[in-house]
């Protein structure tokens, strides 16, 4: 590659270079330490997660966290270059994770870099985390408890750089119906799976009435089925998962109380914790994010913003639709441009909340 290449691009070659499934994120989470040491950064590490920016919060300003991950999904096998060595042609530069979502996350750290030692009126803390893309319990949920308050926070996936400010949950449903076995050639037993596509069509066809301005309706899918052991036994048992994203308009356990109420089939949720997440549309990071020509818009897919406590925006280069595909990519130009988009949006913010504080400061003084 060329001598002059970007140093977001230097990073995430070698990010693409290395292996990075959910969990075994030791070498990359070591060469993001390693890039910020560079720029004489101290890091804190949790885990396979990177900090940065603890080390000198004085707890005067509201905190803006700025977040993307370096875990990757394991590449299919309808690759047909090495999903582990980045080629660049042209402006396409190919390797896992190179949309999803290591291009968000050197363009954030880049970001970080150029407005640390800025005078701005929030702190900002830059957090390269694990197990994204397996919603593990040792990613983003395992840092928080160590951050400090934080205002908002931007959170790097691919979204062509439009702002989503409302994310679905997600809910995993692990369903068993039952029945009971017999032999195929008489007329006995109970078929399970006669059983299951009854409550497979309720899944299908059922429609929660609440919807929602920006992610519309409950979506339930059911994705996988297993039943029988050989041709001629009924089975008794038939196991299906149904995937459920759920709008802002419910809870997830009021999903649940529905779904058993309808379907005679055992329903277990893998987790509960997946929880769809939206910001308010006046806020000062979506105010931001507008004046800067963002499209706001409700995001179908899910990611770490589920287990943040307080309002994000989910915005990063690259298209969603490239994400887990064989032989992806980004584009270098996506990543240069989104670091100036997310540099161009935080210093916005930092004008929104100074407005902020002018008028906040000049209606206490009026009521004095």
């Amino acid at each position: 590659m060329s001598e002059n290449i970007h140093p977001a691009i230097e990073l995430l070659c070698k990010l693409i270079s290395t292996e990075s499934f959910s969990g075994q994120e030791g070498q990359t989470a070591q060469h993001i330490i390693d890039f910020l040491h560079d720029k004489r950064i101290t890091t804190k590490r949790i885990g396979n997660n990177v900090i940065a920016g603890l080390d000198n919060y004085d707890g005067k300003k509201p905190v803006v966290l700025l977040n993307s991950h370096h875990d990757t999904v394991r590449p299919n096998k309808h690759w047909t270059k090495d999903p582990f060595i980045p080629v660049l042609e042209e402006d396409k530069l190919f390797g896992l994770g190179s949309n999803d979502a290591g291009a968000s996350l050197v363009s954030l750290i880049c970001a970080y870099i150029e407005l640390k030692e800025q005078e701005l009126p929030f702190h900002l803390i830059l957090v390269a985390s694990a197990e994204e893309e397996n919603s593990g319990t040792n990613g983003i949920e395992s840092v928080l408890p160590v951050l400090p308050v934080i205002y908002c926070g931007v959170v790097g996936e691919p979204t062509g750089m439009n702002a989503a400010i409302a994310e679905r949950g997600l809910m995993v449903l692990d369903c068993l119906a039952k029945g009971k076995s017999g032999h195929a050639a008489r007329n006995e037993g109970e078929n399970a799976i006669t059983n299951a596509i009854k409550d497979i069509q309720w899944f299908q066809n059922y429609q929660f009435p609440q919807y929602s301005e920006w992610l519309g309706g409950v979506k339930m899918t059911v994705t996988l089925i297993n039943a029988g052991s050989q041709h001629n036994v009924v089975p008794a048992e038939c196991s299906f998962t149904v995937d459920v994203r759920v709008p802002e308009t419910y809870t997830h356990e009021e999903i649940l109380q529905t779904i058993k109420q309808h379907v005679s089939s055992e329903v277990k949720p893998r987790s509960l914790r997946m929880r769809s997440s939206s910001i308010a549309i006046d806020h000062p990071l979506v105010r931001a994010a507008q004046i800067n020509g963002k499209q706001v818009y409700g995001s179908p897919t899910s990611s770490d913003q589920a287990l943040m406590p307080f309002p994000t925006v989910k915005i990063g280069p690259g298209d969603s639709a490239r994400s887990h595909t064989a032989d992806e990519f980004i584009y270098c130009s996506e990543i240069i441009n989104a670091i100036a988009d997310y540099k161009n949006i935080l210093l916005r913010l930092g004008e929104e909340l100074n407005i902020e504080l002018a008028k906040n400061t000049n209606e206490l003084i009026e009521t004095k």
